[in-house]
This record gives structure tokens, sequence and C-alpha cells, in this order.
């Protein structure tokens, strides 16, 4: 016996109503959830402190906002991930990953774990590539200014790398913080995501 095929327009139907529930930080078949892609996926964040994030250009970016940091802040929780990014920075820039953060409307460098993205930091030890008052820079600072940087972090367990274009920046234990969103920040100059991915592990 022959079984019916579904029609075209209903298997479209059906892709359609998928995606839609899915929305724009749909899994990949690599299990990578991507939360920004070019200028997509504002709507996959929440923003604390103000800042002019746009979609533009290619990217989801910042170059100006209030007196203190503001960032974009991950709706869903995080504990064993591995996050990609690809980032542009100005020279002048002040940004950061935050990851495990622990209130997701108070993002700070004691509250989360920091990646940082900051090349003028007054201290280099934690510059870009560190994680802020953890884990200083286990090899010589990569300058992130000017150029698209990939910046690769994995928490598993208390054990937590940073891979800066393929680099190896940190890798330390820490079991301060278990879970949380993750964080972009704008603190200064300009800074642009034009991609986020997000996979268990």
């Amino acid at each position: 016996m022959f079984k019916t095929l579904a029609s075209p327009m209903k298997c479209l139907g059906a892709a359609l109503a998928a995606l839609a529930v899915a929305g724009c930080a749909a899994p990949s078949a690599a299990g990578w959830t991507t939360l920004i892609d070019g200028a997509a996926g504002l709507d996959n964040f929440s923003r604390v402190g103000e800042a002019n994030w746009t979609a533009a250009d290619g990217a989801v970016q910042a170059s100006a906002g209030g007196k203190d940091p503001a960032y974009l802040v991950t709706k869903s929780s995080y504990r064993d991930t591995a996050i990609r990014v690809e980032f542009w920075a100005s020279d002048d820039a002040n940004s950061g990953v935050f990851f495990r953060c622990a209130d997701p409307t108070k993002i700070t460098d004691e509250t989360c774990y920091e990646a940082n993205i900051f090349d003028q930091r007054p201290d280099p030890t934690f510059a870009t590539g560190a994680i802020v008052k953890v884990a200083k820079l286990g090899a010589p600072m990569i300058k992130a200014g000017g150029q698209w940087n990939t910046m690769e972090i994995t928490a598993k367990g208390t054990r937590l790398t940073v891979v800066l274009n393929g680099t190896r920046t940190v890798d330390i234990d820490d079991a301060k913080l278990a879970s949380g969103p993750i964080a972009l920040q704008w603190g200064r100059g300009t800074i642009k995501f034009r991609k986020v991915q997000v996979r268990p592990i």
C-alpha cells in the first residue's frame, strides 16, 4: 500500500511554524545555537543600562551610552557551555563577554565572569583575553582593536578557558559561579558583534 505524501504547501506551513516557535536562536545541526548572526539577533537579549545598541552594517553594535556600562543580556541561563563570539572593537573600546552571571539585572565583573575586551586597560594583565579579577593573561597580550576577532570561551564545571584568535589566553579552575546568562558589554568606544553562538557541553 502506498502512503499519501503531504502536499508541498502543508510541508512549507509546518516548516514556517517550526521556525516561528524556534525564533532566531534555533539550534544548528552541530549543536550550536546562534544568538547573533550579522545584524540579526537583538530580540534574543534584554537590555540593561543605556547604550545605542543597533543592528546595522552586518553586526549588532554600540558606540555611545550613559556614564555606566550597558549590556545585552541573554534571556536564557547557561551552565556548562561553549561560547563563540566574533567581534570588532575600536582601539579605545572597553567591552567584554560576561558569562555565568548571578543576577541578570546587575552585571558586574564580580557577579559574572568577564572575558575582557579592553586593550587600553590600565592593568594589562587583565586586558583583552583575560577573565577580570579571576585569571590574568597566560600569554602575551593580543591587541584586538581595529580588526575582527574570534573569542572562544569554554565553561565546563570549574574549568574556564578563553581562546582569542587561536591563542589560549586563560586556562584556570574557579568555582565562584556555576551558571547564569551571558551578557555583551558596551563601556566605551565602539563594539560590534557579528556572530554569537552557544553550545552545551
